[in-house]
């Protein structure tokens, strides 16, 4: 499992800092992919077919901290609202926080499938998880990186196979 989330960490990464989105980058290398949601749906907010990024019951606890670690850390999600005193702390439990961290990481990276999988420790819901003042829904800046993707084409396809092929390791 820890390979998995190892190569999940460094596509990831690539996305971030050079991709955008690698699914149009697949798509447009002729790399067939699938995909759960359509593009209307994974890009709504709102009452109107939304969608957010949670914790899947069930998931170990070691996977689902290792990837609460990676979200928080490596992935630079904003996780200050579930830190002790935040509006999501509680309920303090590691699913309760993992949904949070891994949504925000979902929304900072436009809502992209493909940033909702965390090894597999992550599933997408329309369902909006916000309680109280702990809200799923608030908006997020993530980084467009438009001056590095006209420079990126040979990476944008190599990125986009790797994702592919490892959308079929973990069996999404």
């Amino acid at each position: 499992m820890r390979t998995k989330i190892w190569v999940l960490e460094i596509l990831l990464l690539l996305q971030h800092f050079f991709l955008g989105e690698v699914t149009a980058a697949a798509a447009a290398a002729g790399v067939p992919v699938t995909r759960t949601w359509t593009p209307s749906e994974g890009n709504a907010t709102g009452a109107e077919g939304g969608s957010w990024c949670v914790a899947k019951p069930g998931v170990s606890q070691i996977d689902l901290q290792n990837a609460l670690d990676w979200a928080c850390g490596l992935g630079k999600a904003d996780c200050r609202a579930i830190q002790k005193g935040g509006p999501c702390y509680q309920p303090d439990t590691l699913l309760s926080h993992a949904s949070y961290a891994f949504n925000r990481f979902y929304k900072q990276n436009a809502n992209s499938d493909m940033a909702c999988n965390f090894g597999g420790s992550a599933t997408l819901t329309n369902k909006d998880p916000s309680y109280g003042k702990c809200d799923y829904s608030a908006s997020s800046r993530s980084a467009s990186g438009e001056g590095k993707k006209k420079s990126g084409r040979r990476l944008d396809k190599i990125c986009g196979i790797l994702v592919v092929i490892l959308n079929l390791y973990l069996g999404s």
